[in-house]
């Protein structure tokens, strides 16, 4: 809102000053600076109103120490990391842009379903929530509806180098020609580094790739679903899914930087993205929400995120992926989470042949999620949360890196 108001107030008057708001970066930085206010002035309001509403966590006995004194710590602390997002970001950033509408509706979105299932946890006292299936379709639709706008809206399009100039200390470099629209991706580690989806499908046939939507589509409803949970089962100790998802969102929102800054992405022989660049005041929002979050997630919690929280950052994260080309560095970025979900699926998998085979199920980790072995190991929750934070620091570093190595 302040956006346009300001651009209006520098067309109609020169206002000395409004000129700032055209810079992204500037916004970026209010942005930032609004939403840890909000976070952590209005965050306590919203604590003491979910103890006043006996909204609290129930904890089932898992052998854990410390668990049962964590009883009754206020939930759905979500929606302290949704408002304090979503409030700069219409204040500050352009909402007529499409990845900024995409990012709303996916924070939108994945927060009404997280609040579902804490509700039924909360209030119906079914310790299950929201059945498995509903939590997948409302995963599956958002992928959906990412999937089909950055396939066919007219504004999602990209510069490719296609022509070459001698610059002013003659030397040849290539420059970026006109807007195209392409489905297309960065494949870290390759010189080459480019990925059409359209070349996934060729091989049926001569034009073919005007349905390059059939492999597109359906990789984007994958990512959303797997990040979403990866970051739901990350959410099981003190500060540990907030802190992790705060470092993941800077460096995508360095990739957004870069990839909306002409003279970057064309030293890094990445995607120019126009209109991309307005990104980065909806992920300092958004680190902001969650930096502001941890001041009062960090051990020992006065409130936990809840699915409201975990689902939303989860899907956020995959998003702004999919939208700067980087959705083949997420097992990377996210590293974190891909190991909390990898720990739960062969606990599961293992313990089911086992059984099956031997009549007894084994395990492979004491408890999973990963986390939930380390409390088994009598590992204390910060020493946990502070060295996955530390990984999730070198993952980042390695992600960034990526950019040069090929």
């Amino acid at each position: 809102m302040l956006y346009y108001l300001f651009e209006y107030l520098e067309k109609q008057y020169q206002l000395p000053g409004a000129g700032l708001f055209q810079f992204y970066t500037f916004r970026a930085a209010m942005s930032v600076l609004l939403s840890l206010l909000i976070a952590m002035v209005y965050g306590k309001r919203i604590i003491l109103f979910l103890q006043k509403q006996q909204i609290g966590e129930t904890v089932r006995d898992l052998g854990l120490e410390g668990q049962k004194q964590k009883a009754g710590t206020p939930t759905m602390g979500g929606v302290i990391i949704i408002i304090s997002t979503l409030l700069p970001v219409l204040l500050f950033a352009d909402i007529k842009n499409i990845y900024i509408i995409l990012l709303i509706v996916t924070t939108v979105w994945m927060g009404i379903i997280g609040f579902v299932d804490d509700y039924i946890k909360i209030f119906k006292k079914d310790k299950k929530g929201l059945k498995g299936r509903f939590k997948v379709i409302g995963q599956v639709v958002l992928g959906l509806i990412v999937g089909t706008v950055l396939y066919f809206h007219p504004g999602v399009t990209i510069k490719e180098k296609d022509t070459t100039q001698i610059n002013e200390n003659f030397r040849v470099e290539k420059v970026f020609g006109e807007e195209t629209k392409a489905v297309r991706t960065n494949v870290p580690f390759f010189k080459d580094n480019e990925l059409d989806y359209a070349d996934l499908i060729t091989w049926a046939g001569e034009g073919m790739e005007q349905y390059a939507w059939i492999i597109f589509i359906p990789v984007v409803i994958l990512i959303v679903t797997a990040v979403s949970n990866g970051a739901n089962l990350t959410d099981g100790i003190d500060g540990l899914a907030a802190g992790s998802s705060a470092i993941i969102v800077l460096t995508l929102g360095i990739f957004a930087w870069v990839s909306g800054n002409v003279q970057f992405s064309n030293y890094l022989d990445i995607f120019y993205l126009p209109r991309a660049g307005e990104l980065v005041v909806f992920i300092a929002a958004f680190v902001g929400a969650l930096v502001g979050f941890l001041w009062y997630n960090a051990y020992p919690a006065q409130v936990f995120m809840g699915d409201t929280g975990s689902l939303t950052i989860g899907g956020v994260i995959a998003v702004i992926a999919i939208i700067v080309r980087k959705e083949l560095l997420i097992p990377i970025l996210c590293g974190i989470f891909f190991a909390e979900s990898l720990s739960v699926m062969l606990q599961v998998g293992y313990f089911k042949h086992t059984k099956r085979k031997y009549g007894e199920g084994k395990r492979i980790f004491l408890m999973a999620p990963l986390h939930h072995h380390y409390q088994k190991k009598m590992y204390h929750e910060s020493k946990i949360v502070t060295r996955f934070w530390i990984i999730g620091i070198l993952l980042a570093i390695v992600t960034i890196v990526t950019l040069k190595i090929r």
